[in-house]
């Protein structure tokens, strides 16, 4: 592997005209194919086996027209203080506000709350429900500036009009401030890092075009394979990362190698098969976290892992070739003025040997220090609850939110989450009677507000019912109440003949979190399983890959529970702007589990490595610790810097899911990068010493050599290339 990369790296470093001209066409070409492409089709949030999901298709299946997965609106109407929603002219005012909108573009339909009973007791609040002829995502600006303007026509007649549902619900924002500002502070570390402006500007420039032609491929395959627009949201976010991750360690092993007197070209050939090596495997370790999300069972997730892998293909492709052939043009101009004169030796001492002899000094006290500190960290973890939350999340200065509360205050908590309940009465000898048995079951469960008559479809053979909790959609109550409908169904269908299934946005909220749940252990085995006999192959080591996986786990169990801590108990939940505190994202562990375990074994790969190389090319194992520590640390501790700030950076925004993400994901890195890597590892390969290294013989002659250290190269001579173009200097 390491020659082979070794010769790669001086060839593009040779040929870097046309290396570089090469990933321009590439560029330009999918640029174009990008350009031309029909629009990416919404494929929506699909959960195939779940009972919510079979309910929602046999619903499009016997309601031809009613648009069951299409956007939908509630206008909420509050009467002015003292009034009642009923006087006449308030009851005019609403009727004129939905009879504007039941002519506006896209809506299917708009039902007067007077016409359709939906007043609360008091008399004081009202809501009508508005529903669409196409999805959420697809609504045009026309259709929600109609909405818009529809409500304040009724707040300018004195009401109280918010709006909930899906129709105003915010695109994911792409390419915006937070990457900007992640990109910002990425350029202030480079050059800290590098104390080159050069330096530090080749890796975000290869960055960006790896994720350039990234998002070009997955805009043009789009209509293709099903990639909706919401798919390349984790592709861009990775493959900014670890674009920059990579050219940074193959920047900073050509610095090193120049250091210690090579020829650019030869430094170049070196950097690639060394540092190129770990970039190789650590892309794979991404590859195969990303690429397990298909596992999980939610088609656009294994959409999004999929093209987020493909990214990260391109992230290592880009480092091992337009890299190196920029370092050509470049040439010493990548070192700092001071060092171009003429060759530097590295220094005996920095930071990150320093620490590491700290670490060797008294390891078991560090191991003890990071893993309680990491423990109590998690214990949050312990009291995790899953959902999917809704507008009762938002901030309260969105109209979804208050239009939340004021459903809530008007007729309960319930009313924000209603059961749907279909009855498929289909050859039952009477179909009514079964219908009406079922709506009767339904209302004497405990937990039940009301429930609406049976409404059928035009065949007859399906009815609906809407069944309302006396608790809120995110609810522990909420979830067992459809448990208790689920559990009826059995006897429901042996008395009368009716297959009754749950499903709306509520229920379907809920079958998710299950699936995700249900979907953890098999996704961790997967994904951690095939990483360690990766891990295996790269290190030649059976206690190195097992402590890797392990110091993983720690970093993510810490994670969530900072997000417990944070979004659950509500913990420093001002300083970041969370109004309101519920259930975690269903979705947030086997997220984290994905993205970060890439990146962790992303450091793991780099760092461990290099201490490898030291071990094997003849240095002690506390030796070799300090080696890679003085080479290395401080480039991961760059790394993890970048991350930190680009996660970090989707704190601020206002969505609280997007704000979870980046809180979860920006201390996991932490975690796991200054705990575990730099602290929790050294301190076990210095109690494990040569052990660490112990692999059995039968299993030696059986893994491949690929020389990831590589250790070939220290004997092999430089193979003689003319250098064919002028070097920077």
């Amino acid at each position: 592997m390491a020659t082979f990369l070794y010769r790669l790296g001086r060839w593009a470093f040779v040929r870097r005209r046309l290396v570089t001209l090469l990933w321009v066409a590439v560029l330009a070409v999918c640029g174009v194919l990008a350009a031309k492409a029909p629009a990416a089709p919404d494929d929506g949030f699909a959960m195939p086996g779940t009972e919510a999901q079979k309910a929602f298709d046999l619903m499009n299946e016997r309601f031809p027209g009613g648009h069951a997965d299409g956007a939908s609106a509630r206008l909420v109407f509050v009467a002015p203080s003292g009034q009642k929603i009923t006087a006449e002219p308030n009851q005019q005012a609403v009727e004129r506000t939905v009879a504007e909108l039941a002519h506006a573009d896209e809506v299917s339909g708009a039902v007067s709350p007077f016409k359709a009973n939906t007043v609360s007791k008091d008399g004081t609040t009202a809501y009508a429900t508005v529903s669409y002829s196409v999805k959420a995502g697809e609504l045009s600006k026309g259709a929600t500036d109609a909405l818009e303007q529809a409500a304040q026509h009724g707040r300018d007649a004195g009401l109280k009009v918010e709006v909930g549902g899906n129709a105003l619900m915010a695109k994911p924002e792409a390419g915006g401030s937070s990457e900007m500002i992640g990109m910002a502070l990425s350029a202030v570390v480079l050059v800290i890092t590098f104390g080159s402006l050069v330096a530090a500007g080749l890796p975000l420039l290869t960055a960006v075009i790896g994720v350039g032609l990234g998002m070009a491929l997955i805009t043009g395959l789009g209509s293709t394979l099903g990639l909706s627009s919401t798919t390349s949201t984790l592709a861009m976010m990775l493959g900014l990362a670890v674009g920059i991750d990579y050219a940074v360690f193959i920047v900073s092993r050509y610095r090193a190698e120049l250091a210690e007197g090579r020829t650019p070209q030869e430094a170049a050939g070196r950097a690639v098969g060394t540092a190129g090596s770990a970039v190789v495997f650590a892309g794979l370790t991404v590859v195969i976290a990303l690429a397990g999300l298909s596992v999980v069972g939610i088609p656009m997730l294994a959409k999004m892992g999929m093209a987020a892998a493909g990214t990260v293909v391109i992230a290592v492709l880009v480092a091992l070739t337009l890299v190196p052939a920029l370092l050509g043009f470049i040439g010493r101009r990548v070192l700092p003025r001071k060092a171009r004169k003429g060759a530097v030796q590295p220094k005996k001492e920095n930071g990150g040997s320093r620490w590491a002899k700290f670490v060797l000094r008294r390891p078991l006290a560090v191991l003890l220090g990071g893993v309680i500190g990491l423990g109590v960290l998690a214990a949050p973890a312990l009291d995790l609850r899953l959902g999917l939350p809704g507008d009762e999340s938002k901030p309260t200065s969105t109209t979804q939110r208050r239009a939340y509360d004021l459903l809530s205050e008007g007729f309960g908590p319930g009313f924000n989450g209603p059961l749907t309940v279909m009855v498929d009465v289909k050859g039952t000898p009477d179909p009514k009677a079964a219908a009406s048995e079922v709506a009767k079951t339904v209302s004497a469960l405990p937990g039940v507000v009301s429930v609406t008559p049976p409404m059928f479809n035009k065949a007859g053979d399906t009815a609906l019912l809407n069944a309302v909790p006396s608790t809120g959609p995110s609810a522990a109550e909420t979830k067992d109440l459809v448990q208790a409908i689920r559990g009826h169904a059995a006897g429901l269908k042996t008395a009368t003949g009716a297959t009754v299934l749950v499903s709306g946005t509520t229920a379907m909220n809920i079958d998710v979190s299950q699936k995700l749940t249900d979907a953890l252990v098999p996704y961790l085995a997967v994904v951690v399983g095939l990483a360690v006999v990766l891990l295996l192959v790269v290190f030649r080591s059976v206690l190195v890959p097992l402590k890797a996986a392990l110091g993983f786990l720690l970093s993510v169990a810490a994670a969530l529970g900072a997000v417990v801590a944070v979004f659950q108990w509500g913990w420093l939940a001002n300083l970041i702007g969370v109004e309101q505190t519920g259930p975690v994202m269903s979705m947030m562990p086997i997220f984290m589990v994905g993205v970060v375990f890439g990146l962790a074994m992303d450091y793991e790969v780099f760092l461990v490595t290099r201490i490898r190389e030291g071990f094997v090319h003849g240095e002690r194992p506390d030796e070799a610790i300090v080696t890679g520590f003085r080479h290395n640390a401080r480039v991961v501790t760059a790394a993890a810097f970048i991350m930190i700030a680009v996660f970090a950076g989707f704190i601020g925004m206002g969505e609280p899911m997007i704000k979870m993400m980046g809180l979860g994901l920006a201390a996991a890195v932490a975690f796991d990068a200054f705990v575990v890597r730099m602290t929790i590892v050294p301190a076990v390969l210095a109690l494990l010493g040569r052990h660490a290294w112990w692999l059995p013989r039968w299993l030696d002659r059986l893994m491949p050599d690929i020389d990831v250290e590589g250790s070939k190269l220290q004997t092999a001579a430089p193979e003689p290339a003319p250098v064919r173009e002028s070097v920077g200097v």
